[in-house]
């Protein structure tokens, strides 16, 4: 793996300054009673507390914040991300149309009925006699690893973390098996970007898989990309902006284009599902509403045995768990309490839950997290794929509209649609009422008074940017999603030696994906760092010749895996905590300007530590 020290150091650096004034205590908490929902919203403490009092205390001078904000902020293409998009190799954006947007959704819904006719999945007479249902006699001290007889691998879970790892191991001539607990690939949390990391990580496990995720989906990458600020905030001594301004804006094509990568698309993740059934491993190496309970390791070389929640056994020299961050896998690995393995409310399975089992799920989460050994971010999160054509879409891919304690995400999710995050602090727990005559909205209730763009504004009397409303508007109350987001330590918290020396693995068995390394969606991270798992995992299993050497081959994979995935991790956790109090930043002299600054000018080296070729 590779790391560019200066680029590191300069993530770091910001970090550290940036930290000293911005801070979220979750345990100091308000009321959000007007909006009569459950759930407290967060305050902040330490040194953000002390300059928020200080700043309510002193003297309200209003003509300071009179006036306009700046011409140049309302510009949606600056000539510096011009310039970069204008390059010869750049890619160049093609206007919406019918046609493609047919296209885009004609595809997604053809995905969609594949994975409903389970096409491609283990069933019937090929179930039955699935070459990992019966135990091998493998003698003590293992085996050799040949061509003809090849290492076999059992992967939990079929979202993309566990599709890459089968296709990488596929590639490399191995025997590969995947248990998803789902009863079919339901189309759940829209579609994914994969960003030029995770599309270079694909292109080396299989070019073809590469081609059609590429032909399937939507360039992001030939657009602006930043921040906004979601209210006029600021006053004449740190800078004055109104609502929708820029605060920072940015190319991702460039990074890309230096280390000689493809650009980002979205692509829906029913489709990413079919192309990696079709293309990236045999038929039949799904098995659907199967899901790894427990494993036993062999010892001495002779692989394990899982078993699953039905009773079937299931044999096989490695075990890779890419079960979500509820991991079963995981609990039992780490030896973690009987409540931590819960149920994946995201990628295959996620599809299946209404908004009744969603309310079950929030409230059971908080005391999986607790035996998990995971922390909950502070932020609760509604979510939707809006069939619309935002207003800004030719020249915007991605934006956050921030504010206080609240901050709007948006991206092209490709055939006029776009999918957005509305992220709120609150506890854990929290969940909307039930539909009445009175509100048969009550999710939509919430984000329009959330969001609201006139009048008294918000609770805060902060009166939002239109566009936020634009796409909470052109979503149904079905179409909407509310989970809290939890996420895991960027490193260990734990000094048992094993765990410091394979952080992710211990005998023939390893994590992957959100099982180890979970994380904020701030970077849009998440399924990248698990698809450069997925690829590591082939990699270093491909160079095993016998089945003693398996341990080392997972252990030297998870070393090389958790610095990069930490520092990811880390500063996907940042880019949320940090913006409780961006209000107070923009109001501060110096010290609002220079935050802005040093955010403008480390995303570039933040997106070339991401886009790497090496990982």
């Amino acid at each position: 793996m590779r790391f560019e020290s200066y680029t590191v150091g300069t993530l770091l650096m910001v970090s550290t300054t940036v930290t000293a004034f911005m801070s979220v205590n979750p345990g100091k908490v308000r009321q959000s009673s007007s909006l009569s929902m459950a759930g407290l919203q967060a305050e902040s403490f330490g040194p953000a507390s002390a300059l928020r009092k200080l700043k309510s205390d002193l003297p309200q001078i209003e003509w300071l914040a009179e006036g306009g904000g700046n011409p140049n902020n309302k510009i949606d293409m600056p000539d510096h991300v011009k310039a970069i998009l204008d390059q010869p190799d750049a890619p160049k954006r093609v206007a919406e149309s019918d046609e493609r947007t047919n296209k885009i959704r004609g595809r997604a819904d053809e995905a969609a009925a594949d994975a409903a006719e389970l096409r491609g999945m283990l069933v019937g007479k090929e179930d039955e006699s699935a070459w990992w249902r019966k135990q091998r006699d493998v003698p003590k001290g293992g085996r050799e690893v040949t061509k003809d007889d090849p290492l076999t691998v059992l992967v939990a879970g079929g979202g993309l973390a566990g599709l890459v790892t089968a296709a990488a191991c596929h590639a490399k001539g191995m025997k590969v098996a995947i248990f998803e607990q789902a009863s079919s690939y339901a189309p759940y949390g829209g579609p994914i970007q994969i960003q030029s990391n995770a599309l270079r990580a694909i292109q080396s496990i299989s070019n073809e898989c590469y081609e059609e995720l590429v032909a399937a989906g939507t360039v992001t990458a030939d657009r602006v990309s930043g921040l906004k600020i979601g209210y006029k905030k600021g006053n004449k001594l740190a800078g004055l902006y109104d609502a929708g301004d820029w605060l920072v804006r940015f190319d991702t094509i460039g990074p890309a284009l230096e280390a000689g990568l493809p650009a980002t698309v979205v692509v829906d993740r029913p489709v990413i599902q079919q192309i990696f059934v079709k293309h990236g491993i045999p038929e039949g190496t799904v098995r659907i509403k199967s899901r790894v309970s427990t494993f036993e390791d062999l010892g001495n070389g002779q692989g394990i045995c899982a078993t699953l929640e039905d009773g079937t056994k299931a044999y096989s020299d490695v075990l890779v768990g890419a079960d979500g961050i509820w991991s079963q896998v995981r609990k039992n690995l780490h030896g973690l309490g009987d409540g931590a393995g819960g149920f994946a409310a995201s990628g295959a399975a996620g599809g299946a839950i209404d908004d009744a089992e969603a309310r079950k799920l929030a409230r059971d989460t908080v005391k999986i997290a607790e035996s998990a050994d995971r922390r909950f971010s502070g932020f609760t999160c509604y979510a939707a794929l809006a069939p619309h054509r935002a207003s800004n879409i030719e020249d915007v891919s991605y934006q956050i509209l921030l504010g206080e304690k609240k901050y709007f995400v948006s991206t092209d999710g490709g055939g006029d649609r776009q999918q957005w995050f509305a992220l709120i602090r609150e506890p854990a727990g929290g969940v909307d009422p039930e539909p009445t005559p009175e509100d048969p909205h009550p999710k939509l209730t919430r984000l329009r008074k959330e969001f609201a763009m006139d009048g008294d504004g918000d609770e805060d009397g902060n009166v939002w940017d239109p566009f936020a409303l634009e796409l909470i508007n052109a979503a149904s109350e079905d179409d909407i999603k509310r989970r809290d987001l939890y996420d895991g330590a960027p490193l260990l918290a734990t000094l048992d030696p094993q765990r410091i020396i394979s952080p992710w693995a211990k005998g023939p068995v390893a994590l992957c994906g959100d099982a180890a390394h979970p994380m904020m969606p701030n970077l849009g991270q998440g399924g990248c760092q698990s698809t450069e798992d997925g690829y590591r995992l082939g990699e270093e299993l491909g160079t095993v010749t016998h089945t003693k050497d398996i341990p080392w081959a997972l252990g030297k994979y998870s070393r090389v895996r958790v610095i990069r995935t930490a520092i990811v991790q880390g500063f996907a956790q940042l880019g949320s905590d940090l913006l409780v109090d961006f209000d107070l930043m923009m109001t501060i002299p110096l010290l609002g300007p220079f935050f802005l600054t040093m955010t403008q000018l480390s995303m570039p080296w933040i997106l070339r530590f991401l886009y790497t070729a090496e990982f």
